[in-house]
């Protein structure tokens, strides 16, 4: 990861004079998509709620300052979680949540991932295809516990289905504690003295048999599995990896990490260098070339299509916790991830810095802003504006009316 950064930053500071964010993608190239591809309604929505982000349409409040007067305009979010302005609260909120109960030990990064011959069946039901992944993930990850280390385990699951170029490329990363609950109910450190926590090749082996397996029963339940089954036994023929990552560092550190990913996008805007009349330039990280971010080009059109294959359905959980990481494994076995209660002091250190880490945030600021003109006034709510309600319709004619 470390190499990741040393290469990005630089980048970054040289190339990404980014003056296009993807609300203005979405306003140029909008139209002439709904005219040549069907998207679905989640979709449609997801595009909708992008361009009205922080902008009078969402409504918001009035400010002005206590001793100059200056007034100014803060317009609220769309709170879609395929917004990329919308993320970074939600973000640094959960991951503030997940040290709380988080086990203090090394943790193992894993990422399962599918060959993407596969991905038409994942346009063809996104649902069954992500369900029947996570459900793979949880019972091997499971079944490695209980033979390896003859204990209960657990993981932070989180579903990505996307690659640095927007093609799609769903994988599950996965964040496994080096720690277990035994048969005989004591605690258990695992992988204590090794690099990986399981065998790779094993690992990949069973994966891979369990989701085929489930995919394919599935499937045949749903009078489905001629359709694809040319797809399923290409890949039945083809070394899957799972690519798993040394055991890291303290838990916060590991958490911290983890929340690069919760919380992430198809594309953010930071990434978005240039715009023109039909093309988007952005850049993505070539891992062929030891992860070296450079600028891919796409015509507006296709940059639209492959980041509407990522807008997830309605009310999908892409975050799941698997094992002593799950609230009914913990209720079920009275797990306890601390010896013995804090005392008082250590609860109110404990607040005082949670209010800290959070106020540091943008997101999270307690106090009234100060003036950004006077420099000594305070910014005070003076007036609420309310959201811009449109009038009845199709909703793909209200999005239309906002596109160029």
């Amino acid at each position: 990861m470390l190499n990741h950064t040393v290469h990005w930053i630089p980048f970054m500071e040289k190339h990404c004079k980014n003056n296009s964010e993807l609300s203005d993608v979405v306003r140029r190239f909008g139209r002439e998509l709904m005219e040549q591809d069907t998207l679905s309604p989640r979709q449609i929505k997801a595009l909708n709620n992008i361009i009205s982000c922080r902008t009078a349409i969402m409504g918001g409040h009035e400010l002005a300052c206590e001793c100059c007067g200056t007034v100014e305009y803060s317009y609220n979010s769309c709170r879609d979680r395929h917004c990329p302005k919308c993320q970074a609260g939600k973000q640094q909120e959960w991951i503030e949540k997940l040290i709380e109960a988080t086990l203090p030990v090394k943790h193992f990064h894993i990422i399962f991932t599918v060959p993407h011959e596969l991905n038409r069946l994942y346009l063809w039901n996104p649902v069954l295809y992500c369900d029947t992944l996570f459900s793979a993930v949880k019972r091997t990850l499971h079944s490695f516990g209980y033979t390896h280390y003859g204990c209960e385990t657990g993981a932070v699951a989180v579903l990505h289905t996307w690659g640095q170029n927007l093609w799609l490329h769903p994988h599950i990363h996965c964040l496994v504690p080096a720690a277990g609950y035994s048969l005989d109910g004591k605690w258990r450190r695992i992988g204590k003295e090794q690099k990986f926590l399981y065998p790779v090749f094993q690992l990949s082996q069973t994966f891979k048999d369990k989701f085929l397996k489930s995919l394919k029963l599935k499937l045949r339940k749903m009078d489905a599995l001629e359709g694809f089954k040319g797809d399923i036994d290409q890949v039945w023929n083809k070394k899957w990896v799972v690519f798993s990552e040394a055991s890291m560092a303290d838990t916060e550190r590991v958490v911290r990490y983890l929340g690069q990913y919760t919380h992430r996008i198809a594309i953010s805007n930071r990434r978005i260098l240039s715009m023109s009349k039909t093309h988007v330039t952005f850049i993505a990280k070539d891992y062929r070339d030891k992860a070296k971010p450079k600028p891919v080009s796409l015509t507006g059109l296709e940059f639209l299509k492959r980041f509407c294959q990522h807008v997830m359905p309605l009310g999908y959980v892409r975050i799941r916790r698997f094992g002593i990481y799950h609230h009914t494994t913990k209720r079920n076995l009275d797990l306890q991830f601390v010896d013995e209660k804090p005392d008082v002091d250590q609860l109110i250190q404990a607040v005082e810095k949670k209010k800290v880490s959070m106020s540091a945030h943008p997101g999270y600021a307690t106090d009234a802003p100060v003036c950004r003109h006077c420099k000594k006034g305070r910014m005070l709510i003076t007036k609420l504006l309310p959201r811009i309600r449109s009038p009845d319709g199709h909703l793909p004619s209200i999005f239309l009316k906002d596109l160029l």
